[in-house]
């Protein structure tokens, strides 16, 4: 058994088929067709069905996978638990929910590159469930997120900021009033399969006010530029960093008792890479610290 087969199982896994696969670890499908069937004659276990037009793994496979990601992650953290700050290079995966990707997020990045120059992020944006359950299987090393309950058994969380809600209205609204315009505009609701879009339903269904919902729409820019148009109004959270060049709309706070996102930043108790996690996580509260995204100074390498 080798690390690199161990890492050909997962990226299988990952991308769902041998030719996704071989494009992520850079080989041949052929050599990962070869890779898996040696996997299978050594440990004398069926890890994929082949009765398909595309080979699915077994349920063995999936508890193989599960087992191959944990020696991974333990491999990969040899040399920064030996090395200490010189282990601060490679690669580290890191997810985020939409609304961090245009403030937080990259700034946070930029602050830790640089610190860390060596150190490659790669960000990859998601919904806060989704998320939590690819830094619950491995897939990610953590996650910036909109905190929600409890987290699993084995993962951790740091908050970073809270977020109040707010109301985006057009600059040229006849009123400052939040509930006042909520009950005499269209409403744009914030897609409910978000964390947040859950919160604010739930809000307005506690709190008895009626709204004429319009459209509903996952992403903040598509939100701000829709209430830009005069479609409507809008409820979002006040973002922590603030994006280059906000858009000019009103933006009125709600009454209190309204909701507050909570972000944080999740990981599985056993990762390896938990220093660099650490820094991670400085990184962001330094990035709310600062409070406002501007571009990279001439001559950046972070």
């Amino acid at each position: 058994m080798s690390i690199r087969r161990l890492r050909t199982l997962i990226a299988v896994d990952d991308h769902k088929t041998f030719s996704a696969a071989a494009d992520a670890v850079f080989v041949t499908h052929a050599a990962v067709s070869q890779q898996m069937r040696s996997l299978e004659e050594e440990w004398g276990v069926a890890l994929f069905d082949r009765s398909r037009r595309s080979p699915s793994l077994t349920p063995a496979g999936r508890a193989f996978v599960a087992r191959a990601r944990e020696v991974v992650r333990a491999y990969d953290g040899i040399v920064p638990s030996v090395l200490g700050d010189e282990g601060f290079q490679g690669e580290i995966s890191l997810g985020a929910v939409p609304m961090t990707l245009t403030g937080l997020t990259p700034l946070a990045v930029r602050l830790l590159k640089e610190r860390f120059p060596d150190l490659r992020v790669r960000v990859f944006p998601g919904m806060t469930t989704p998320l939590i359950a690819e830094v619950e299987r491995g897939a990610l090393d953590a996650s910036i997120l909109s905190r929600q309950g409890p987290m699993l058994p084995d993962m951790e969380y740091s908050d970073v900021a809270d977020e109040p809600m707010q109301l985006l209205a057009p600059m040229d609204a006849e009123s400052d009033n939040a509930l006042e315009l909520l009950e005499h505009h269209p409403f744009i609701r914030f897609s409910r399969d978000a964390v947040v879009g859950s919160m604010i339903d739930s809000w307005l269904r506690e709190t008895g006010v009626k709204v004429s919902v319009t459209m509903e729409l996952e992403g903040l820019e598509a939100i701000s530029s829709m209430v830009l148009a005069g479609l409507g109004v809008s409820i979002v959270p006040a973002r922590c960093v603030r994006g280059y060049n906000p858009l000019p709309l009103k933006r009125l706070a709600l009454p209190d008792g309204a909701p507050t996102r909570v972000l944080s930043l999740a990981w599985r108790r056993d990762n390896p890479r938990i220093r660099i996690i650490q820094e991670i996580h400085k990184a962001l509260l330094r990035a709310v610290d600062i409070g406002t995204f501007t571009p990279a100074r001439p001559g950046s390498t972070a």
